[in-house]
């Protein structure tokens, strides 16, 4: 049983859809839930919370104001005291080719995707790391991890999700505080008119909220991108393969082009656990002894 009395959670995003089904949860296992999105959906969530027997704030804000979600946490430290689950689930759509995308639309969509979760993952990361104790998840998606037709800002925001979950999971292991990403799939507003209606009525919002769960529990895993719909839920990683290594100073380009099935074999790759991973590898197979860090990048 996953346990969440005495926990304070904020979720982004919660007036509608995904998050309204995070806060409901997350409040049905016992924490106290900060209701935050733009409009009347964070009232409404939260009254919900509230007339069920639970405990909830709405917090009627952009994740895009960095001084609005400061004072946020301030108000939820001011009433609970404290901050354990933060789930950065905020997020629009401005869907269009890039050829006929505007730079302000794909601005747009990278502030409040990847913007919004910094601002708020820097609100409350001091206190999580005073307290020793912080569930954190990002939201990315199969279209920043794979790509889809028609999301260039959508893709890129996403997949920048997880590349700042990487590194703050890495930098919060030590005071208590684990990361994750979840990519769902669900019929909200944002999916409208995607899918025929007998699927969408397979990927409704409660059927990933319990990857949600599994991620803010105690027992919570770190670093995992956590896909999850329609009741199926699986694993993604961003591996390296054992590639080659080709002599020469500098290497030949032709030889790389020649020996290139080798490179992208797939057998004996790995999920490396930090990004100087890669440098260490080819320092190896180049006959250095790198040293073993795994602090900072070499590129």
């Amino acid at each position: 049983m996953i346990d969440l009395n005495g926990r304070v959670a904020v979720v982004t995003g919660a007036g509608g859809g995904l998050g309204h089904a995070y806060a409901r949860l997350l409040s049905q296992r016992g924490a106290r839930v900060v209701v935050n999105d733009v409009g009347d959906g964070a009232e409404l969530t939260s009254r919900e919370i509230v007339d069920a027997g639970g405990q909830a704030r709405a917090a009627v804000c952009s994740v895009t104001d960095a001084a609005a979600v400061q004072l946020m946490v301030e108000q939820t430290l001011s009433a609970w005291g404290r901050i354990d689950i933060l789930v950065n689930n905020a997020g629009i759509l401005r869907d269009k080719t890039f050829a006929r995308m505007s730079l302000d639309d794909f601005r747009l969509v990278v502030d409040v995707h990847l913007m919004g979760a910094v601002h708020c993952t820097k609100a409350v990361w001091d206190t999580m790391r005073e307290q020793n104790y912080g569930r954190i998840v990002m939201t990315t998606s199969s279209s920043g991890l794979y790509g889809s037709f028609g999301q260039a800002n959508y893709s890129a925001a996403k997949l920048a999700l997880v590349g700042l979950m990487q590194t703050l999971a890495l930098e919060g292991a030590k005071y208590g505080i684990r990361v994750n990403c979840i990519a769902p799939t669900a019929a909200t507003q944002m999916t409208a008119g995607l899918l025929p209606e007998e699927q969408l009525k397979l990927i409704q919002p409660e059927f990933v909220a319990p990857g949600i769960l599994a991620l803010v529990g105690e027992n919570a895993p770190t670093r995992v991108i956590l896909c999850a719909g329609a009741g199926g839920f699986e694993v993604a990683n961003i591996t390296l393969t054992k590639g080659i290594h080709i002599a020469g100073n500098p290497p030949s380009a032709e030889e790389l082009i020649a020996r290139w099935p080798e490179v992208v074999d797939r057998n004996g790759e790995t999920v490396p656990g930090y990004g100087r991973a890669q440098c260490e590898l080819e320092l190896q197979k180049a006959g250095a002894e790198p040293r073993p860090s795994g602090r900072g990048p070499l590129r």
